[in-house]
């Protein structure tokens, strides 16, 4: 079997599940960015695509590698691939489900925090001499706790019920909305309970979101969205950054329309230093905590999510379906 890679070779070698379907297969790899015609020059043939969770597999690529049966994301996220053209041609298209969801919720606390405590001006504060300053300065204002907070998940997909199951340790009370309530049965489990969007919205006093991209979904944090939360409210976001308006997000962090705001992503990716949620004046920089898209990257996410992939890999040379498929 021929397999294209598109991504790092470095983490395919780091993260070998040692399977047989590895060991007898002719791998191709291609660094994310390559242009469509030079990953065709060097895998047109190929029957497995792995992607890059972050690399665009376009309708062109697909149309022209006529042995391709199965496309599969590396991480979760498939809102780069073309799933109309592969399910045209018949081709599967599978994510890895839930690999990463315990390092994203933890991720996602780990921002909460960070808003919570000012994890950035306080280690600007020390190692420039004003240790003392802030800290009277916090304590003045009062610090708040991560249990005295409520916790609003916007969506109930793996890695929201994973981030419910840690909020539980600490305390807080945890709520959610997503496009069906579940059973009391699911609610009792995870320690949760159920708002509409619009009270989950307005009540919360963290907003974390953890839905997909879709036409539904896609600049829902907008102005809006922003105008229902609690002016002390925080935004977290550790899903997707085509979930949130930049421009509306940044009107109302300088308002003092909501408090703060957290990501580990912001589109669009690679960020630029010219990005509306970046280019903050300084006194609003205090209100933000970003990571660079690292939630989900841990060495456990890539050992679970190459192995699924291989395994994946293994069903279609066998002629069997393969799991976690997104269509």
């Amino acid at each position: 079997m021929k397999i294209l890679v598109i991504g790092s070779r470095d983490r395919y070698d780091k993260y070998d599940p040692a399977i047989a379907i590895k060991k007898n297969a002719e791998i191709i790899f291609a660094d994310r960015g390559t242009p469509d015609d030079a990953v065709l020059a060097a895998g047109k043939d190929a029957e497995v695509l792995f992607a890059d969770a972050i690399s665009p597999v376009s309708r062109y690529l697909i149309e022209n590698m006529p042995a391709l049966r199965m496309i599969h994301s590396e991480g979760v996220a498939y809102n780069g691939i073309d799933l109309a053209a592969a399910e045209e041609h018949g081709i599967y298209v599978c994510n890895n489900k839930g690999c990463n969801a315990g390092a994203v919720a933890e991720h996602t606390i780990f921002l909460m925090m960070g808003l919570l405590r000012n994890a950035v001006e306080g280690q600007e504060a020390v190692v420039s001499g004003r240790q003392i300053k802030m800290k009277e300065r916090r304590m003045a204002e009062g610090i708040i706790e991560l249990s005295e907070c409520s916790v609003g998940l916007y969506g109930f997909g793996d890695i929201a019920k994973a981030a419910a199951k840690r909020l539980a340790s600490f305390g807080c009370s945890v709520y959610y909305t997503a496009r069906s309530r579940r059973d009391e049965k699911t609610e009792k489990a995870y320690g949760v309970s159920w708002l509409e969007p619009d009270e989950l919205i307005g009540t919360c006093d963290f907003i974390s979101l953890h839905t997909d991209v879709n036409p539904e979904t896609k600049g829902m944090v907008d102005a809006a969205f922003l105008s229902k939360m609690k002016p002390e409210a925080m935004l977290v976001n550790t899903s997707r950054g085509e979930l949130v308006d930049n421009r509306a997000l940044r009107e109302a962090l300088i308002s003092g329309k909501i408090a703060g705001f957290a990501a580990d992503t912001i589109a669009p990716e690679p960020v630029t230093a010219d990005n509306p949620l970046v280019a903050l004046p300084a006194e609003v920089m205090k209100k933000v905590f970003y990571s660079p898209h690292l939630g989900g990257i841990t060495a456990g996410t890539f050992k679970r999510a190459h192995r699924m992939m291989w395994e994946n890999a293994a069903r279609i040379a066998e002629g069997i379906e393969p799991v976690n498929q997104v269509h």
